[in-house]
Order: structure tokens, then C-alpha cells, then sequence
């Protein structure tokens, strides 16, 4: 199992301790490049499709709403 794959399941698992640097390298596995917005704002975007979130701090512990978010929008595009 790649690590992307161990990512997908983990974030799948909806974990309370999901980095944001995992976050970065599963959405890059997915084709999606970083862009870093006004102040914590940043999106990633594929193709036509944003997913835009806050970066978190100060620690780097995704939110529980940003993971579903994400796990949302990843569905959505037929990813997951």
C-alpha cells in the first residue's frame, strides 16, 4: 500500500490528530496544487475544482469540519 493510500484509509478514519502536511501530500497525490490565499486562507485546486480551507494554527491538527469537508469534497469529485 502506497503512502497515499495509508493517507486516503487514515483520513477515511476521520483521526483527531490528521496533519496538515498529510493533507498537503494526499491532495498533491490527487493532482491538486497548493495556492496560499489572504492571511491562513489557502485552496487547493485540480483542474476546475477548489476545495479552500484555513491552514490551521497554531498547532498544524486539522479540524474535525475540515476533514469531513475534505472528505466531502473528494467524494463529490468521484476520488473516493
Amino acid at each position: 500500500m502506497s503512502r497515499a493510500e495509508k493517507l486516503l484509509v487514515r483520513l477515511l478514519s476521520q483521526p483527531k490528530d490528521f496533519t496538515y502536511s498529510e493533507l498537503k501530500t494526499l491532495l498533491s497525490s490527487f493532482g491538486y496544487d497548493e495556492e496560499q490565499g489572504a492571511g491562513s486562507r489557502v485552496c487547493f485546486k485540480r483542474k476546475l475544482h477548489k476545495i479552500k480551507l484555513h491552514k490551521p494554527h497554531p498547532g498544524m491538527i486539522l479540524k474535525q469540519y475540515q476533514i469531513s469537508l475534505i472528505i466531502e469534497e473528494l467524494k463529490k469529485e468521484g476520488l473516493i
